[in-house]
């Protein structure tokens, strides 16, 4: 019930800031990365690490501000050097004893996941004239990826995708979540700035894959530390990570492809027109 209602509620609202664009978009993906960044903190380090905590903030504000500035390649220097500070900053103060498992990489690893939660949906929206259609596009592709798979994984069940990462994940699921997005991209992309449907559809199953990748990835790493959920902020959907995991791996996918076919401050039109 509080799974139906927490999508009714979000869906909405993350369509109308998608629509306004602008500092609203920015500040709202940045409050997420911050959630984000203290969900992982919490994942890594059983609490709120400050280590990661002080210099993860203080960088996700100064990336936020720089994308809502126009200035993309300097907000990703931004999210790397933070990403150094962070990893640093924990191997410093950590005793040698005390450096199993690698905390030192996993704080880097937060602040660049966070840093890919804020940058690859401000990016790909920036002052764009197709921001809006390429992440109508985006979400048409991963909500409708993620609802195919669990009424298809649930109604044909069948072989586990990767049984060692997520119990519940079929193969029938992947592959009928792949074609609900592939669907649901094209129609949107053709609808909304008249995209060749072939286009449309071969990029549409790429981020389809990369959003599925990075839901299990999200999987991989609770159960590295042995949590089911990354923290309890959304009812019925655990953390902001679980809503923003594919999301924001298959965003960030959209902005290579956008900028590899045009450049980074027009991935939109990259990633649309062709």
């Amino acid at each position: 019930m509080w799974r139906l209602v927490s999508a009714l509620v979000l869906a909405p609202v993350a369509i109308v800031i998608a629509y306004l664009g602008g500092w609203p978009f920015v500040g709202a993906f940045a409050v997420a990365a911050i959630a984000i960044l203290w969900e992982w903190s919490g994942l890594v380090f059983g609490r709120g690490e400050p280590r990661l905590l002080a210099p993860g903030i203080a960088t996700l504000v100064v990336a936020a501000g720089l994308a809502g500035i126009g200035r993309p390649a300097l907000a990703i220097c931004a999210i790397v050097l933070g990403a150094i500070l962070a990893g640093g900053a924990t191997a410093l103060s950590l005793p040698p004893r005390h450096r199993d498992g690698h905390p030192p990489a996993w704080a880097a690893a937060g602040m660049i996941y966070a840093g890919g939660a804020l940058l690859g949906a401000a990016i790909l929206r920036g002052g764009q004239q197709d921001g809006f259609a390429a992440l109508l596009y985006l979400f048409a592709i991963v909500w409708t990826t993620d609802i195919g798979a669990y009424l298809v994984g649930r109604a044909a069940g069948g072989p586990l995708l990767w049984p060692a990462v997520s119990p519940k994940k079929t193969w029938a699921g992947a592959i009928g979540g792949l074609a609900g997005g592939v669907a649901a991209g094209t129609a949107v992309a053709y609808a909304s700035v008249g995209t060749a449907p072939l286009v449309a559809g071969v990029l549409a199953m790429m981020l389809s894959i990369a959003a599925q990748g990075g839901d299990l990835l999200e999987s991989a790493v609770k159960r590295r530390f042995g949590v089911k959920d990354a923290s309890h902020l959304i009812p019925g959907h655990g953390g902001v990570m679980d809503r923003l995991d594919g999301f924001l791996v298959a965003a960030c996918l959209a902005v290579l492809i956008g900028a590899l076919h045009q450049e980074m401050t027009q991935s939109a039109q990259g990633l649309l027109q062709w």
